[in-house]
């Protein structure tokens, strides 16, 4: 079981805007309790990439980029800044597709990230940086940030508590964003309930929820692009404090029969 019958979740209101070299962990205690509502043994605060990118300094500005000749050419294949997709390729160890579509003014790369995760355009992003001609990267250790953040979080108030840094990802073979997990602390990336038994007695075989990642997808719901929200708070979350990495997401290479 993953919930104590009730769970709740609530976005952080009042994050001023993160630049390179903020105290982010800072910011979010003194927000924590301006609001008063001090951290809570087993609550999990899920908090989306982008700040903790930009406090990281993961920012680029493309006029400081020089393409060179593969991004050169996939630029004009999918129409794209060629700037942007040298930082692409850059964040990338393979390109999976490259791709326009005819209703499309600008096409997609498909790309396997440093990390490990194959998602658009290896997650280099413009929305929410604050600056035209300028992109965001995913941070460069995410479960290392989650730690960090995790261990300040637990010293400001005394108490157990996980830390999941999320990013949007579209799916294969489905239309549409979800928040996904990047990187953890101390909150399992996966339940193992094999052995188990369903509501009719029938023993679990291959049953592994994705726990990391259903609060990720969960915080969406409260974590609007506009918003400036980007910290979700969740209480009544029943979890077991783990050594646990957003790498334990990602399917094996052998595992992957579409490759």
């Amino acid at each position: 079981m993953t919930a104590q019958g009730k769970v709740s979740l609530r976005a952080l209101e009042g994050i001023p805007d993160i630049h390179p070299g903020d105290d982010l962990a800072g910011i979010l205690i003194e927000n924590l309790k301006r609001q008063n509502r001090p951290l809570k043994d087993g609550d999990i605060l899920v908090i989306a990439h982008k700040v903790v990118s930009k406090a990281e300094g993961q920012i680029v500005e493309l006029a400081n980029i020089t393409p060179e000749a593969e991004a050169l050419e996939l630029a004009e294949k999918i129409h794209k800044d060629p700037r942007k997709v040298e930082v692409i390729l850059r964040e990338s160890t393979r390109v999976v597709r490259a791709m326009k579509r005819p209703d499309q003014q600008e096409g997609t790369l498909i790309a396997e990230h440093r990390l490990g995760f194959i998602c658009a355009n290896a997650a280099v992003d413009e929305s929410n940086v604050g600056r035209e001609d300028t992109v965001i990267l995913l941070p460069k250790d995410p479960d290392a940030s989650a730690h960090r953040l995790c261990a300040r979080l637990q010293d400001a108030f005394g108490v157990r508590v996980g830390v999941v840094i999320t990013d949007t990802f579209g799916r294969p073979w489905r239309l549409g964003l979800v928040n996904v997990a990047i990187g953890l602390a101390q909150v399992p990336a996966r339940i193992d309930m094999v052995g188990e038994r369903d509501a009719f007695g029938r023993e679990l075989s291959v049953t592994m929820p994705a726990l990391a990642d259903e609060l990720a997808a969960a915080s969406g719901l409260v974590m609007g692009k506009s918003d400036k929200t980007p910290a979700v708070l969740f209480s009544g979350v029943e979890w077991q404090t783990c050594d646990s990495s957003a790498g334990q997401l990602i399917r094996p290479q052998q595992e992957d029969m579409f490759r």
